[in-house]
């Protein structure tokens, strides 16, 4: 047997023991027989690459290494589902699709439903090419997602090569991918004997698993998957119950929980028998997928703009514990905002321990009427987040008082504000307040914001209280000097932990690295990073766009404020505000001074046409090309694009399962509704030929400032 020869016998003879071991759990070889064959077989490919399967085994085990994942868009969109709790919800959504269908003629006793359960993971989408799998990508925004191909390789239950031979030659197939209750019981066990904190949950280590750069580091995850679903064209089958048969058939690994329902009463008797059968599972769920089971019922019922007329999920209520309510501590937010926490007895509860959650204001302790030392339920919004939900009254203490919200700052003991119409509380005191400076720091380094790397919250506190960090424009003062040394011990409040913060010399040569990297952050990210009241990401981006510099945005009276597309009179009179402020003003000129972007630098403007001049045009609906192409076809051909109907509105592209809320806006304004192909028609192009057009910006001066690079280290 030659090296060809031998690397196909041993990659489909540990095909064969993995498909033993993880599709039927029967074991023929031992551990380290299997390992030997690997090992062998990696050898080999090592020696002669040229004979290497696409499908080896030795990719279950990973390798490659991916800095950044290719955005690929969805042929399908990947929608998302209608959510309830409710039975009565369920019973009304069984109502409108026998209504829908008998508008189109199709009679109620054909009605059939598919339920299977709601797995809690991350959702993905698998591409088989002549039955290998070729591509594997995240749900994303459902229009398009992240290229983990090589990371989806090393789930060891997804087959890479289809059995059988009766599949499409080019398909699609949806499913959940997770990690299992034992896997990630095994992970939190390893990280608590290391010293470190225990993950929160399953799915948010799985997501985090999903993304690693390593994929070598993902096969130790041990993730696993559940397939559900197939896209492709002139697909053979008729039901949603034959598109799951067949994955089982082609080696798929299906959930069994599956189930054909002949009509709601069976759906619900369904899903409460899985109300508790599902805590035997070796994984988390929250809820059941119901589904018209008929395809061709499917595309009569068809689409609203985020989700099929022809399905929805049933979440089960979060789980509930009860615990004492210990005290109430307030934080305070980078402007000013007075956030009650509750202080827990630690209870368990969906697989980790919570010992606080947020009340969110007044009016919610208010509501609940609690009281300190009450014993408290406990949920978790969506699995996750933790929130108290009611008192158990019967275990109240008699001389229980009723809870006084603070009427000062915790922190600076400031009188709180609390403007009508405003649910929170806030400390006026801006500029003096400490959690309010820390804040404003923190959001200013910010990922979102200037992205200065290896300077977290930790820092940023030492920095604090050093005097070296009062103010953002602070952080381009800083020297290698000045940080070299600092340290501080803190303690996190959910753990209790001790923690110690060292400025070493490649942390601080890090840090101001960064800093100086952060200067060619565009404008729209500098003015969000500025952190002035009510300006998010968008409004800093539109804000930029309509003036284009800062002195602009500056010198810009409220009226031209309140023309800029999307901006509303709170945020307006936000930005006018801000720049009336002498102390802002000093801040602002500092930053010009350090050499951050005021300027837009905004790509040349590319025109390809005038048929949409003077035009505002929004859409709805999918479509066969992705949104940013229609808005960058909409402003190439003179168009403006706007994101809400209104009187003024020239267009209303509608695509495919459109909202009713948009286009019942449009006929009341008497707004003109077209089809994307109308669209491309006044345009003259044609969508299947249309592309994206990508053109370069003008190097900034910071593009062209070197001077630092020839510097060396810091110190």
């Amino acid at each position: 047997m030659n090296e060809q020869e031998r690397i196909k016998h041993l990659s489909e003879k540990i095909d064969y023991y993995n498909e033993l071991y993880y599709q039927k759990s029967i074991s023929e070889i031992s551990d380290f027989e299997f390992d030997k064959l690997l090992e062998e077989l990696t050898s080999l490919e090592k020696k002669f690459p040229q004979y290497r399967l696409p499908d080896s085994p030795t990719q279950r085990v990973g390798g490659s290494i991916n800095k950044n994942f290719n955005t690929i868009k969805h042929r399908y969109a990947m929608l998302s589902l209608g959510n309830t709790y409710s039975e009565q919800d369920l019973e009304d959504f069984d109502q409108r699709v026998k209504k829908l269908l008998a508008e189109n003629e199709i009679p109620e006793q054909e009605l059939e439903y598919i339920c299977e359960l709601k797995f809690d993971g991350l959702s993905i989408s698998l591409r088989y090419e002549n039955g290998l799998l070729t591509q594997g990508v995240t749900r994303g925004d459902g229009t398009q997602g992240d290229d983990v191909t090589d990371n989806v390789k090393t789930i060891k239950t997804l087959p890479m090569r289809l059995k059988n031979s009766d599949f499409p030659a080019d398909f699609e197939v949806r499913g959940e991918i997770f990690m299992s209750l034992d896997v990630f019981k095994k992970i939190n066990e390893e990280r608590e004997a290391q010293g470190l904190d225990p993950h929160a949950n399953p799915r948010n280590t799985a997501s985090g698993a999903l993304k690693l750069q390593d994929s070598a580091e993902v096969a130790r995850r041990k993730l696993d998957i559940f397939l559900y679903f197939i896209y492709g064209e002139n697909l053979p089958f008729k039901t949603h119950e034959e598109c799951v048969k067949a994955l089982e058939k082609w080696g798929f690994p299906v959930s069994p929980t599956y189930k054909k329902c002949r009509n709601i009463q069976e759906v619900l008797a369904y899903i409460n028998h899985w109300d508790k059968e599902r805590k035997k599972l070796p994984l988390e769920t929250d809820g059941v997928v119901i589904k018209v089971n008929n395809l061709s019922h499917q595309k009569a019922l068809g689409f609203t703009a985020k989700s099929p007329r022809w399905a929805i999920a049933y979440k089960y209520k979060a789980e509930s514990v009860g615990t004492l309510l210990k005290s109430v501590t307030f934080q305070v937010g980078r402007i000013g905002t007075i956030t009650p926490v509750a202080e827990l007895q630690p209870v368990q509860l969906s697989g980790s321990t919570v010992k606080r959650a947020s009340l969110h204001n007044a009016n919610e302790i208010e509501r609940l009427d609690l009281r300190v030392g009450d014993t408290v339920f406990v949920e978790k919004g969506g699995e996750i987040i933790p929130k108290v939900t009611g008192v158990d009254m019967s275990k109240r203490d008699a001389n229980s008082k009723t809870f006084e919200f603070i009427t000062h700052c915790p922190e600076c003991n400031t009188l709180l504000v609390k403007n009508e119409g405003e649910a929170q509380h806030f400390c006026p005191n801006f500029e003096h307040c400490p959690p309010q400076i820390k804040g404003r720091l923190e959001h200013f380094i910010g990922r979102k914001a200037m992205n200065v790397e290896s300077m977290g919250e930790g820092r940023i506190e030492v920095l604090f209280d050093n005097n070296l960090a009062k103010n953002i424009a602070d952080f381009y003062d800083l020297t290698a000097k000045s940080l070299f040394g600092l340290e501080k011990t803190i303690t996190d409040p959910e753990t209790g932990k001790q923690k110690k913060i060292s400025f070493q010399q490649k942390t601080v040569e890090n840090m101001l690295q960064a800093l100086e990297k952060s200067k060619e952050v565009p404008f729209s990210r500098v003015l969000y990073a500025m952190g002035i009241r009510y300006v998010g990401e968008g409004g800093a981006k539109r804000l930029v766009e309509h003036f284009e510099t800062i002195e602009n945005i500056k010198n810009a009276t409220l009226d031209e404020l309140l023309k800029v597309n999307d901006v509303g009179q709170t945020t307006a009179e936000s930005v006018f505000q801000y720049f009336q402020d002498a102390d802002n003003l000093q801040t602002l000129a500092r930053l010009q001074q350090a050499g951050l972007q005021f300027t837009h630098q905004s790509a040349p403007k590319v025109s390809l046409g005038t048929q949409l001049a003077g035009k505002t045009i929004l859409y709805t609906g999918t479509f066969s090309v992705s949104r940013e192409l229609l808005e960058q076809k909409i402003a190439h051909y003179g168009g403006k694009f706007v994101s809400s109907v209104s009187k003024k509105l020239d267009y209303l592209i509608v695509g495919d399962g459109a909202g009713s809320s948009k286009t019942d806006k449009a006929k009341q304004f008497g707004v003109k509704m077209i089809s994307e192909q109308e669209f491309f028609d006044l345009i003259g192009e044609n969508p299947a030929n249309a592309t994206m057009i990508t053109p370069q910006i003008a190097p900034t001066t910071q593009d062209n400032k070197k001077k630092d690079d020839s510097q060396g280290s810091l110190f």
